[in-house]
């Protein structure tokens, strides 16, 4: 094992990034124990002492005010929610010494929602609304305040930055709603419609002064979800419907199953359709849709429903009377079709370089919340049956998720 230690010499896990457009840059921290010295040797390593190097890298996001007296540092820009609980927002922020003497310093976790375009405000009008969910007094620090053990990550930058660092922990309620934006038809999604999260951090004389605007920070971040574990399931996601006609004996009998109940994002979607007609009319034709459920829950309720792909087939039809039929269609749902279409929900981005993507399916942690606000992206697949122009229509619709999967965090969301 030692022998394997000296040759690798360094273990390093971290990610990089670069945002222009909020001005927001990444630089790593190292914390470095004792270092092996490579001497000159074909294939050969002769370290100077027995024990191996070990570096480890954090990665922290900083942004400065426009005065460069605050500096706001956080490790992370992505904030899980795991239902039962969200992730805490921890952070440091670095005073000038003028702050230090007879100012405040504030921090807060603001939630904007944006319900029209910015272009169209004029004459005072202001199509966006912010709502404060967390709030505290980081310098000085309040008597009654809780107290909070620092991060790591947090005590190293207090040891480089120096004693003007002081470290921060805010906490983002559990049913805040998920970041999700919607698609207008534009290129630029920097202001599009829906909910974005900002943490910021400002001097004033209480928690609601806000007119010193050189002298404050803010910094977006997200608030994500991932698939949760599912048990295996001894029976597949499915639903059955009938429909009887009227002066006709018999019935229609449609059945949907699904091959599992969660998928990732670019995951086929097998769907496996049994059509059993016992009755007298016959099934001339197959349609499936697959489809992006939005309800927007902000001031007033409603409802977009997006198709993102559509299989039609008749193959296997007419299906006579006493017949039944058996198909499996593959599926995959994607942004190609529907790219640019307005009313489709995105997963929230920093800047307009990052590729945009279908919003992940939002879960709410009990049913019987009646105050949800936000936007709730759900999916499902229906499956239509054509009779005629007498037979009329038998439908059955079947919901599924997509999400991210916590194997993937590390790619797709630590950036």
């Amino acid at each position: 094992i030692q022998r394997v230690l000296r040759r690798t010499g360094v273990f390093d896990h971290t990610h990089t990034l670069f945002d222009p457009v909020s001005r927001v840059s990444e630089f790593r921290l190292s914390r470095t124990g004792r270092n092996t010295k490579r001497r000159p040797g074909i294939g050969t390593y002769r370290p100077q002492q027995r024990h191996a190097t070990m570096v480890l890298n954090f990665n922290v996001f900083k942004k400065s005010s426009a005065d460069g007296k605050l500096i706001l540092y956080l490790s992370k820009r992505n904030i899980v929610d795991h239902i039962t609980f969200v992730d805490p927002v921890d952070g440091v922020v670095l005073l000038d010494n003028s702050y230090l003497k007879n100012s405040k310093i504030f921090g807060q976790i603001v939630c904007s929602f944006r319900y029209g375009r910015k272009d169209d405000e004029m004459m005072g009008l202001c199509f966006q609304k912010d709502m404060y969910l967390a709030s505290a007094q980081i310098y000085p620090p309040r008597d009654n305040d809780d107290t909070f053990k620092p991060s790591k990550i947090q005590d190293c930058l207090i040891s480089k930055l120096g004693s003007n660092a002081m470290p921060f922990r805010l906490k983002v309620p559990e049913n805040a709603p998920a970041s999700v934006i919607l698609q207008d038809g534009t290129t630029s999604l920097a202001d599009a419609c829906g909910v974005q999260y900002y943490v910021k951090i400002f001097a004033g004389e209480s928690e609601t002064d806000h007119n010193r605007a050189k002298s404050s920070v803010a910094m977006r971040i997200r608030k994500i979800q991932f698939a949760p574990v599912m048990r295996p399931l001894s029976r597949h996601p499915c639903t059955i419907v009938r429909k009887d006609f009227m002066f006709s004996p018999g019935q229609l009998e449609l059945e949907a199953v699904l091959d599992k109940q969660v998928y990732t994002h670019g995951e086929n979607v097998l769907v496996t359709i049994c059509i059993r007609n016992n009755s007298n009319k016959m099934v001339k034709k197959i349609k499936l849709m697959m489809q992006q459920i939005v309800d927007i829950v902000i001031f007033q309720n409603g409802q977009c429903r997006t198709a993102l792909t559509a299989a039609e087939t008749q193959e296997g039809c007419p299906i006579l009377p006493g017949s039944s039929l058996q198909k499996t269609v593959v599926m995959t749902p994607t942004l190609e079709n529907v790219k640019g279409r307005y009313g489709v929900a995105l997963e929230d981005q920093f800047n307009d370089k990052q590729e945009p993507a279908l919003a992940s399916s939002v879960l709410i942690s009990s049913s019987d919340i009646k105050d949800v606000f936000g936007i709730i992206v759900s999916y499902s697949v229906k499956v239509k049956l054509y009779l005629g122009a007498l037979g009329g229509e038998l439908t059955a619709e079947l919901p599924f998720l997509i999400m991210h999967s916590k194997v993937s965090r590390a790619t797709l969301f630590d950036l």
